[in-house]
């Protein structure tokens, strides 16, 4: 993936831009100027008077942008929050300490479809392939503007922002000097039986000094403590486990409450009996018993820049951050001592810009919930020897007329006699040894060291072309050309990756890279009403062929404030360092990369785990409907498995290929009644995916004769089992709109609203192995604010709203409820000294939420800001 900003000639992140964000004023700028600081602002940026940027009202895509009047009217306690209420943004809550971004659909919890930029630069966790959060971000007080593409920006930006992208721009020293503090303090988890009410508190620091007419820098810190939402969905994910006995609900002695760990069907074992057949899982462990719900993030980054002309900076950037707190993937983990590290350098000029980075994960003392309840339930007791404890008391409580309810629940207890109780100290023992056990299937540590490397570079050839004001290529006309390169390099140590290569170590470095550039050629036509571009992009991924993006854009101006705008595109998304070269086992089951090199023969020899278990299902119901009393048991499973062997199903899938995306957009965007203050966007899409990167989870039997398949997969010992990453053989296509409206009084209030429809068109062969659209149909949001109501104080309302949609995760798969929320604040600006006091809440009603299945409940955040700004 690459983040070139070729954007000029789309209007995106031009250089004016970043000029312009050097002018934006102090968070804390005094109330009884601000209608007057804001008209200055607009006037340096927009067309005459229509106080919408010229870059925005004409772009080529929808472009949803944040400036540093909205950031501050919200209610959200952070910029980054306030991303929820953005048209076409889809937001999921997976702790408090983040968020994850998405638009358009096919969102999750790991998001490595949409790309997040700060000033241009990727800040994904190179391991994962997504960001965690605004990790490692900027501070409220160091943000200028957000700016946001929901929708393929693939061609421009690169592969992997197939689903859109954010660019958050920092505030440049040479404009903001001074020293600002903000402290957050508040409170969350009212009226939560669970654990009642919990501190919240953030600091944030930031210093910038201009040292001459040449050079400036600023440092930012950040400090944040709080108590994380919990993860208690008890819902039960195997309620047919023992359907054929007539054990339900908490008789089932295999149950799997979603939030529950170590009772997943590789914790299940089958115990026979009197002819029968139960499915009994090992007990397990609830979230919040391993796991620690503080929450500690701790944030800096440093700037030095550097202007040699007026026209030219160049500036190097250090960011850090540690954190403590909960992320989802397909499992549940604690992140602990979690650091991110990155360097930076960038040039920007009016002909060439240029940027070089640097980005380190250490994943810490993290580790994975699943596997830590699985072990430490193991680590007590190994599988056999509880079973066996488990029938001894089920036979003594038959024997003893007690019902099969009865005696599975005797069973339970006493083979659980003994094991670890959450709170001892014991517990926690064997807790922090667990986790420092790197292999899954005896631990439970997450120990991952990654780096990503990247370098680009693109060049205004127009600009070139037109030195001293000589006109060798019309102003009307604009070339630029671009490339970069990127490798992630990794550590392997032992479980997560291995270097799969041939002759090598598996233990050395391993290195996964790409190269691309661009073309991109531009005109302006019929007297500068209507602007065509056209782009062409192509990469080269190891392991893959090269790919090529095209884009072709058109935007008519019908009059200086409104402009109609298509575009049609490709892109790609080339596999994540995880999803070609993982190589973990977990539960008994090896996930391993989907590329060859990683997989090559499990494919060929695999069956689908779906069928495997439809198997097993049958053999159950037919050993437990088995009435002869003629033959043994060993005869009755024969016979059962000879009947249903043709469930099998082989598996269909192979090696890693890219996703692809073909996008066609329409857009309408006005600025309205006199002066502008009306601003309306309209927009329609319609995308058509192929070559989902999904899962597929498939076993091997333990023998080359297939006639002899069946037999070997119904008994765990003689299968090694996998779960692969490929491609869906789904072609899926959905559409979908928005439509945003934004009030601008003359008095200063500003009102807003929009609303987002996602729709899943189709799917053709549909296999059900691609990843959930997991999207609601219909969302909207609406807004007030004004700055100064009264003697310089504001206030700003939110509301959110979404409608119920299917999920269908690795995890889980069901119904998200629908949710509503309403945030809320008040603010009072002190001129001298320059203080400005935010009372807000988010979900101040308090009726918890969850914004996807497995994750956490959100309830309401009421907290109280202070930032002051001396320069």
């Amino acid at each position: 993936m690459s983040t070139l900003l070729a954007s000029s000639a789309l209007s995106l992140l031009p250089v004016g831009h970043l000029a312009a964000q050097q002018r934006v004023p102090a968070s804390g700028q005094r109330a009884g100027v601000a209608d007057t600081v804001r008209r200055v602002q607009l006037s340096e940026v927009v067309v005459a008077a229509s106080r919408v940027e010229e870059s925005v009202l004409q772009s080529p895509v929808t472009v949803e942008k944040l400036n540093a009047r909205a950031l501050r009217l919200t209610p959200a306690p952070s910029f980054f929050d306030a991303l929820d209420g953005v048209k076409g943004m889809q937001v999921l809550t997976p702790s408090l300490g983040f968020k994850v971004l998405n638009a358009r659909g096919f969102s999750n919890t790991t998001n490595v479809r949409f790309v997040q930029l700060v000033d241009g630069i990727d800040n994904q966790a190179p391991h994962i392939g997504g960001p965690i959060g605004n990790a490692l971000g900027p501070s409220d007080l160091d943000i200028a503007g957000v700016e946001i593409v929901p929708g393929t920006a693939a061609a421009l930006y690169g592969l992997n922002a197939i689903n859109g992208l954010a660019n958050f721009s920092t505030r440049n020293p040479f404009g903001s000097e001074g020293l600002s503090v903000q402290q957050k303090t508040g409170v969350n988890h009212v009226y939560d039986r669970n654990v009642g009410a919990q501190a919240y508190s953030e600091t944030s620091v930031r210093y910038a000094n201009v040292l001459t007419p040449q050079l400036a820098f600023k440092v930012n810190g950040t400090y944040t403590r709080g108590y994380d939402w919990m993860a208690d969905d008890r819902s039960e994910l195997n309620p047919n486990g023992n359907v054929t006995t007539g054990l339900f609900g908490d008789e089932n002695p295999a149950r799997d409450p979603v939030n529950s760990y170590g009772n997943e069907s590789s914790n299940r074992i089958a115990f026979r009996r009197s002819g029968k057949t139960y499915s009994v899982a090992r007990t397990g462990y609830e979230e919040r018993q391993v796991v620690d719900y503080r929450l500690q993030t701790i944030k800096a980054d440093a700037a030095v820049h550097y202007r040699p002309s007026a026209r030219t900076e160049l500036a190097y950037t250090y960011r850090v951050a540690v954190l403590d707190n909960v992320y989802q993937r397909s499992n549940r983990f604690q992140l602990q001592d979690y650091e991110l590290q990155q360097h930076a350098l960038q040039l920007t000029g009016p002909i060439v810009q240029a940027r070089a980075y640097l980005t380190r994960e250490n994943t810490g003392r993290s580790y994975n919930l699943r596997s830590m309840a699985e072990n430490l339930d193991r680590s007590y007791k190994p599988d056999a020897v509880w079973i066996n404890d488990y029938g001894k008391a089920y036979d003594e409580a038959i024997a003893a007329s007690q019902s099969v309810a009865q005696a599975h629940r005797v069973g339970r207890t006493f083979a659980d006699a003994g094991r670890y109780q959450p709170g001892t100290t014991l517990f926690r023992q064997k807790l922090g040894e667990l986790q420092n056990i790197n292999n899954w299937d005896q631990g439970a540590a997450l120990r991952v060291r990654a780096d990503l490397a990247h370098a680009e570079a693109q060049v205004n050839l127009a600009e070139a072309l037109r030195p001293g004001g000589q006109r060798l290529l019309p102003t009307a006309l604009d070339l630029r050309a671009g490339a970069d390169h990127r490798t992630y390099i990794i550590q392997p140590d032992g479980n997560y990756f291995i270097n799969p290569g041939k002759n090598q170590d598996p233990y050395s470095r391993l290195t996964y890279g790409k190269t691309g550039g661009f073309v991109q050629a531009g005109a302006r036509l019929l007297g500068e009403k209507l602007r065509l571009t056209a782009t062409v992009r192509t990469d080269k991924n190891d392991y893959f062929a090269v790919k090529f993006n095209p884009r072709v854009t058109a935007v008519l101006s019908a009059t200086p404030r409104q402009s109609f705008r298509v575009s049609y595109q490709s892109g790609y998304r080339f596999p994540s360092l995880f999803e070609g070269f993982s190589n973990v086992n977990s539960g008994q089951v090896k996930r391993i990369g989907g590329l060859r090199v990683m997989s090559d023969g499990v494919f060929e020899n695999s069956y689908l785990r779906s069928s495997i278990d439809a198997l097993n299902t049958a053999v159950v119901a037919a050993v437990n409907a088995n009435t002869s009393t003629t033959m043994t048991p060993a005869q009755k499973q024969s016979q059962a498995i000879e009947q249903n062997k043709n469930l099998l199903r082989r598996n269909p899938y192979t090696y890693l290929r890219p996703e692809q995306i073909r996008s066609l957009e329409l857009g309408y965007k006005a600025a309205l009644l006199p002066g502008g203050q009306l601003v309306l966007d309209v927009d329609f899409y319609y995308n058509a995916y192929r070559d989902f990167i999904a899962q597929v989870e498939a076993y091997v039997p333990k023998t080359n004769n297939p006639d002899s398949a069946a037999i070997y997969l119904t008994t765990r010992a003689t299968q090694n089992r996998y779960r692969l990453w490929t491609n869906a053989q789904t072609k899926v296509y959905n559409y979908g709109g928005s439509l945003g409206l934004r009030y601008d009084l003359p008095g200063g209030l500003l009102a807003g609203a929009n609303a987002t429809y996602a729709r899943l068109d189709r799917t053709e062969s549909g296999d059900g192995l691609e990843d959930g659209f997991n999207t609601p149909r219909w969302m909207y949001n609406l807004s007030l604010g004004h700055e100064n109501v009264y003697r310089n104080l504001g206030a700003g309302l939110a509301y959110h709203w979404q409608q119920r949609y299917f999920s269908q995760t690795f995890l889980v798969s069901g119904t998200v409820p629908a949710y509503h929320s309403l945030d809320a604040q008040l603010s009072y600006t002190v001129a001298r000294p320059e203080l400005r006091f935010k009372l807000g809440a988010t979900n101040a009603l308090n009726r918890y939420y969850t914004t996807f299945l497995g994750g956490p409940s959100v309830g309401g955040l009421y907290y109280l800001s202070v930032t002051g700004t001396v320069k």
